[in-house]
């Protein structure tokens, strides 16, 4: 039986390797996207090898750590890479029309890479614990609405909790009452208060060569 006609589909959240970042590159530039971002996104195939995949790699959750979400119409065995394995029920076969392009490495019609999530370590001073930071959780457009989402941040959340860390923080956008609403039934707190402040571009640029720190009479610290 193949994707296209499955209603029980398996789904394994794996440790990306070097050669799926093809994979990763086109969800990336999907996801910025669906967010009005794409004029901003100009991730590569380099770019994120060279950043993602150093050699000798990293241990998984002390750097940034990339999983791409695996689907098959059939049982999948758990290996070494497997951070969280699951089977799902539907109520009707999903239409993917690209499903074909993210055909993964095992190269099985009834395999495909339907999503990712990356993450990375931070530190929360008043807690005195280590935490964790999710940069992207990303769900193709035909298997959204059906439970993989939170798969994946359920799975990164059991692997903080179980290494003892304090936290696992993302960023929604304000606009997105979708995703706060979904976010906050998973047990989330949506901080209202707070904003994320950004240095980039050429305003990051201008650090190199000590222009960065202009000083304004705007009562400012």
């Amino acid at each position: 039986m193949s994707l296209s006609s499955a209603t029980t589909v398996w789904a394994e959240l794996r440790h990306a390797d070097a050669g799926e970042v093809p994979f990763l590159r086109l969800m990336i530039h999907q996801l910025a996207k669906s967010v009005n971002l794409s004029h901003l996104c100009s991730a590569s195939d380099t770019s994120l090898l060279s950043s993602l995949f150093p050699s000798p790699p990293l241990p998984p959750f002390l750097s940034f750590t990339t999983f791409l979400l695996h689907l098959s119409s059939t049982p999948l065995l758990p290996s070494s890479q497997t951070l969280s394995l699951t089977h799902l029920s539907f109520s009707s076969p999903v239409t993917d029309p690209d499903r074909a392009t993210f055909t993964s490495s095992l190269k099985k019609d009834d395999h495909t890479i339907a999503g990712f999530i990356i993450c990375f370590p931070r530190y929360s001073s008043y807690l005195a614990k280590p935490g964790l930071h999710i940069e992207d959780v990303f769900v193709r457009e035909p298997w959204r609405r059906k439970g993989l989402g939170r798969f994946m941040i359920t799975a990164v959340a059991k692997k903080a909790a179980e290494m003892g860390m304090g936290r696992v923080e993302w960023c929604v956008l304000h606009w997105n009452e979708n995703a706060k609403a979904f976010y906050e039934a998973m047990g989330a707190v949506v901080l209202r208060e707070q904003r994320l402040c950004r240095l980039s571009g050429p305003a990051l640029e201008r650090f190199k060569s000590g222009n960065g720190d202009e000083r304004k009479e705007d009562g400012s610290i």
